[in-house]
């Protein structure tokens, strides 16, 4: 097995506006830490490090929370809610080293998610469970340019409501996520034993996680297995790179499956950690980018695909109810298998 780590970050342009969802599934939680980020029900607080010395305070917020806007945090600056010790600061601020940086939200806003009759693929259901081949295009749950359309939404229709409700309103049944362009096997819980179950299982990385992609350039080696630190891109807040400060570790296995000549492969893709865009950012940091990936790879895709050429092929886990390990695959999609026969 050949170990390869790449130790640079990835600065490649793109003015795509990506979903921050992970393409592999990405355990939820809305405690998660961002950076130096200590997250509460209605405020935020933030510890200004070495590298934000003398930043504007609105530039610095939009790095660091990778929620909003930075038109939305200038809002909220405007109207007295961003503070540097007691004081209410403005837009043009600059921050420093050591400062405490406190953001004040307003009270969210009730939002009610409306089942709507969506076509899904179900590959297994029972009462504790539900198993979807996610489809292109579809993003998985409602978030600011997405409130209706979403797999969230099909599922509300589809279980009568019955899903688990940890992750609140926006997200009923949601434990973990795949990205809006990226197909294949997810787990939604219908109620908060499940739900639990699969968290616990995600967060001791048991699960297991099987992609396929083809991606460019050929290999050499039959096997590899790429491990870094994953975090926000320090200058992309839409962006995740590889070895940054304050990322998380993260490892992907490959194999490869079959070189297509010499300017693409099919691989798959067994993931240890789950962290977001883990194999796009992965693959690209060892000069193998997804094919129809602009954001991580090349801006011009030569084949027009909508979206990086990544499936989520096979999930396996041990059943809450049972504990017995069970296993799901989803066939590749028309679009995926075209392409291998395209390339061939």
């Amino acid at each position: 097995m050949i170990n390869q780590i790449n130790n640079d970050d990835i600065y490649l342009d793109s003015d795509e506006d990506v979903l921050l969802a992970s393409d592999e599934d990405d355990l939820i939680s809305d405690t998660d830490d961002i950076g130096s980020v200590s997250l509460s029900d209605n405020k935020k607080v933030l510890h200004v490090e070495e590298s934000h010395h003398k930043e504007r305070v609105d530039k610095y917020l939009t790095a660091m929370l990778d929620d909003y806007t930075r038109s939305y945090l200038q809002k909220l600056i405007s109207e007295d809610r961003v503070y540097v010790g007691d004081k209410a600061v403005k837009s043009n601020f600059r921050v420093e080293i050591g400062q405490t940086i406190t953001l004040y939200l307003p009270e969210p806003i009730e939002t009610k998610i409306v089942p709507e009759n969506i076509p899904i693929d179900v590959i297994y259901e029972d009462e504790d469970i539900i198993i979807i081949n996610k489809h292109k295009g579809l993003v998985v749950h409602p978030a600011p340019g997405h409130g209706s359309g979403t797999l969230v939404n099909a599922l509300l229709y589809h279980c009568k409501g019955r899903l688990s409700a940890i992750n609140g309103v926006l997200r009923p049944g949601i434990v973990h996520r795949i990205d809006k362009d990226t197909t294949g096997v997810l787990v939604a819980c219908k109620n908060d034993k499940s739900h639990h179950s699969i968290a616990e299982q995600l967060k001791a990385h048991s699960i297991t996680r099987r992609y396929q992609a083809i991606v460019y350039n050929k290999f050499k080696e039959d096997r590899g297995r790429v491990e870094s630190t994953i975090g926000r891109h320090p200058r992309d807040r839409k962006k995740m790179a590889v070895n940054v400060k304050n990322g998380k570790y993260a490892a992907t296995n490959y194999r490869l499956i079959e070189n297509l000549g010499n300017k693409y492969a099919y691989i798959e893709c067994q993931l240890e950690t789950g962290r977001t865009h883990q194999i796009r950012v992965h693959m690209s940091s060892i000069h193998h980018p997804i094919l129809g990936d602009t954001v991580y790879g090349p801006v011009k895709d030569p084949f027009h695909l909508e979206g990086q050429a990544l499936h989520a092929g096979v999930l396996g886990f041990n059943h809450p109810r049972t504990n017995e390990y069970v296993e799901f695959t989803a066939p590749l999609p028309s679009y995926f298998t075209d392409l291998l026969e395209k390339l061939r």
